[in-house]
């Protein structure tokens, strides 16, 4: 009998191991940890115990949340777990009577909000939106851009995006050990001199081994890279000669075209209004009956959305025009949407689905440039005009 008891409880035991094992991305807190850590940043917390059913089958959903938020260097919030049976004090401390409980704990706060809904990505990611409210434009506010170095800004992750979503920039990705970088750095800064009392543009650097999300964002495959960047948006690749009057040449040429295209987006404003239609769960069936439909599910707070925003917009100005061709987005967020996304399978942010005639066909997983999702598109939709 004693000894059926220890198998039993080694086979316990092992079955939690197991479980841990599998949660990678969910950051596991004990009474020690629990009142140090959850002060410091928003988190979204799970009280559980190994043996509870429910829990087990909210740990995979769980797991994926964890992974989409604690993998983002731009969220906003922690996902969490606490075992209530190793860990007693921390859940009487949070007046857990149930398992699972799931509570939402504000930076400085060691009080938690309890969720009550539907346990699934979309609701789930709702409820977070709900306790966040509008963080981005908190954070605009306290990202102050570094002062230019004799005309050259030095950007970080924590500045690039705001640094360059108005007006025009030349931006060099780079690695300090790659010798092309090197032999460029000083033409660079020589370019940046030359340009320290121009408004029309800024010359900027962003080192790659240190900042490795936007350069990622930004497909950046080889150093140096030089892009030109207006109003947040990829507008071309420097492939020339690269001294300094080259650079230079290079530059005026495309203040020339930033001043025509300001004119063209002026005769065209009203083009832009509707280049990405916006759907939800009570428009998206009827809306996409008819064509190939590329749609973008998202959430406001998501770091990699909105990097992929700008982008997306240009895509959806791309096929203004063809009648065959609709750019969506769905927030999953949204009341409206989030049984859709839901019924979608949408279990990370963004997830961009293609859909032909009705029908869902295939979900993209590639690169995010314009380049990359605009052939994707053109792909499918020329194999579809083959058959």
């Amino acid at each position: 009998m004693i000894r059926k008891g220890i198998y039993l409880l080694l086979f316990v035991l092992a079955q939690i191991a197991f479980a841990h094992e599998e949660d990678v991305h969910t950051v596991q807190y004990n009474e020690e940890t629990f009142p140090e850590e959850i002060v410091k940043k928003n988190h979204f917390v799970m009280f559980y115990a190994p043996w509870c059913g429910h829990c087990k089958r909210l740990a995979p959903i769980w797991e994926q949340l964890a992974e989409m938020l604690n993998e983002d260097e731009d969220s906003h919030v922690k996902i969490a777990k606490v075992d209530c049976t190793t860990d007693s004090s921390v859940c009487s401390d949070q007046d857990v009577t149930g398992y699972p409980t799931l509570k939402f704990f504000k930076a400085g706060e060691s009080k938690g909000i309890k969720f009550r809904g539907t346990r699934d990505i979309p609701t789930l990611t709702s409820f977070i939106n709900e306790q966040l409210g509008s963080p981005p434009s908190v954070d605009d506010e306290q990202i102050t851009i570094p002062d230019a170095i004799n005309g050259l800004i030095e950007l970080t992750e924590d500045t690039f995006d705001k640094h360059v979503s108005s007006g025009s920039h030349f931006v060099k990705f780079y690695a300090p050990w790659c010798g092309h970088c090197q032999k460029l750095a000083p033409i660079w800064d020589e370019l940046a001199n030359s340009h320290s009392h121009d408004k029309s543009v800024s010359i900027a650097k962003i080192d790659c081994t240190q900042h490795r999300a936007v350069c990622s964002q930004f497909d950046i495959k080889g150093y140096p890279t030089l892009l030109w960047i207006e109003d947040g948006k990829k507008i071309d690749k420097y492939t020339g000669q690269r001294g300094h009057e080259d650079l230079k040449a290079y530059v005026s040429m495309m203040l020339g075209k930033n001043a025509d295209r300001t004119e063209d987006k002026k005769d065209n404003a009203d083009d832009t209004l509707y280049s990405v239609l916006t759907l939800t769960g009570e428009t998206f069936d009827q809306s996409i009956k008819k064509g190939v439909t590329f749609v973008k599910f998202f959430a406001p707070w998501c770091g990699h959305c909105k990097r992929l925003a700008p982008t997306w917009e240009d895509l959806g100005k791309k096929f203004i025009s063809n009648e065959n061709v609709k750019i969506v987005k769905v927030d999953c967020t949204l009341e409206s949407s989030k049984q859709l996304c839901n019924d979608q399978e949408v279990d990370g942010f963004p997830t961009l689905l293609l859909y032909r005639d009705g029908h869902k066909i295939f979900e993209y997983n590639g690169s995010r440039t314009f380049e990359d999702l605009y052939e994707f598109v053109m792909h499918h939709l020329q194999s579809h005009d083959e058959l």
